[in-house]
């Protein structure tokens, strides 16, 4: 046990080492396929959702694309060599799903496979654990087509691509996740417009969202069918949900909010079924279910990936549908923010390491993404990215405040290895340990990854 907290609730900075985690505590970094593989249309990948709405007019800030982005496809390698110069144990990545399903079903582009293998070697080769997510946004194309995740054929298109992975890997890989934060894309992409494919309204959302969770059971259940000893879990999105001012207005909004961000995937998982009654608009689910889709919904996990970088303060509203309120935007509450426009909030990765650790079934917690982005000047061949290193800081003390408090949190994983294709933002906004030139390839190790070096050095 370390000593005491200071004021503000952190573990002085001098007590932030290795050996406060233990032993058995995991390090690593994470990434998605469509954000730093490039060859968007090489060796016989199919187009996905993201391809076909990066190079739609509009949808992208910079009005840039993920056709070469960090092109991780042939410089994997390099890539991981990073990972084990920080001296990090663990890799997560995801795998493209049109990469080795073309058309999503039916015929397997072998040259998509073999990638993966050499992935798979290169980390096993360098120490480094290869933690696969098998879904991390980008559906392809030709099942969209068909509806998507609003189609509840999915859930069979979704079965074959994950029979076909874990039966493929699964005598190298033994850590795996099923999805990366369900609600980011099915908000994003089927309720709001703003991620791919672009739809909106909650006749979208409600059938992406129960498609999304069968498939998240159905997904763990191939794993653990497939895979040997396998560690299988899945990665929720979460933020500490507060009122702008402990008004009753205010407070009945935020009850919503957290049904909405925190509650809506994991509960079916463990049980619980849809927070409806903190949620009536999601009472519209029960349209899109059959008869043994509350048994189907559910699967024992073995791990829960808790992703977090902000809070979100909510103001209620009555006339705003579903939500009865809105978020009040951090600028506005002059609060210090990362370039995303994110509050620098630390001990929310401790309030929601504490929530999720509550609930019923969950035996263990990982920590599958957190960072920031900040902007990046690179000055003599170095990044001197201060802030960013304050930030890690400032989060891992909460990591371990968690921790120390009995959370059975068991590793942390670095949003993100390296700068990449950031979504709707493009190429702007930076959250990588790894400077990446998008002109010319190079990289170069900030100071923030220089600092993890130092701090998992033996």
């Amino acid at each position: 046990m370390l000593s005491k907290l200071n004021a503000m609730g952190y573990f002085a900075s001098s007590e932030l080492t290795k050996a406060a985690f233990g032993d058995d505590f995991l390090w690593g970094v994470a990434t998605a396929a469509y954000q730093i593989e490039g060859a968007h249309n090489a060796d016989g990948k199919g187009p996905s959702v993201w391809d076909t709405f990066s190079h739609g007019k509009k949808n992208i800030k910079t009005g840039e694309t993920g056709d070469v982005s960090c092109d991780f496809y042939h410089s994997y390698a390099q890539d991981i060599d990073f990972i084990r110069q920080m001296n990090m144990q663990v890799f997560r990545f995801s795998t493209a799903w049109s990469r080795v399903l073309p058309q999503g079903t039916g015929a397997v582009n072998q040259k998509g496979l073999d990638f993966y293998h050499r992935v798979i070697d290169t980390c096993l080769e360098k120490g480094v654990q290869p933690w696969i997510t098998l879904y991390h946004w980008d559906i392809p194309q030709a099942l969209e087509d068909k509806g998507g995740w609003t189609n509840r054929d999915v859930i069979g298109w979704f079965s074959e691509y994950v029979d076909l992975m874990s039966r493929t890997y699964g005598d190298k890989v033994k850590n795996w996740m099923v999805l990366n934060e369900p609600l980011a894309f099915t908000a994003l992409g089927y309720l709001l417009g703003i991620h791919a494919p672009g739809k909106k309204g909650f006749k979208n959302f409600i059938p992406a969202a129960h498609h999304t969770t069968l498939c998240q059971a159905e997904g763990g259940r191939i794993i653990r069918r497939n895979v040997n000893n396998a560690n299988v879990g899945t990665t929720f999105s979460c933020s500490a949900i507060q009122p702008f001012k402990p008004k009753k207005v205010h407070v009945k909004s935020v009850v919503r909010w957290d049904a909405m961000v925190n509650r809506l995937f994991i509960e079916p998982a463990v049980g619980l079924g849809y927070p409806i009654k903190a949620l009536p608009a999601i009472k519209k689910v029960e349209k899109y279910m059959l008869p043994n889709d509350e048994d189907s919904m559910k699967f024992d996990f073995d791990f829960i990936g808790v992703q977090n970088y902000t809070r979100e303060i909510v103001r209620g509203n009555g006339i705003i549908p579903y939500m009865k309120g809105l978020e009040v935007p951090a600028r506005k509450r002059q609060v210090e923010t990362t370039e995303m426009g994110w509050e620098i909030y630390p001990e929310g990765i401790y309030e929601v390491l504490k929530k999720f650790a509550a609930y019923p079934n969950v035996k263990k917690l990982y920590v599958t993404e957190n960072g920031c982005a900040f902007p990046d000047a690179v000055e003599n061949g170095r990044v001197h990215d201060a802030k960013r290193v304050q930030f890690f800081k400032d989060y891992l003390a909460q990591v371990l405040r968690a921790k120390n408090e009995g959370v059975n949190v068991h590793g942390y994983f670095v949003w993100s290895l390296m700068d990449n294709f950031e979504w709707a933002e493009g190429y702007k906004t930076r959250f990588g340990l790894v400077h990446v030139d998008f002109k010319t390839q190079q990289r170069i190790l900030k100071d923030s990854g220089l600092w993890f070096k130092e701090l998992l050095g033996d």
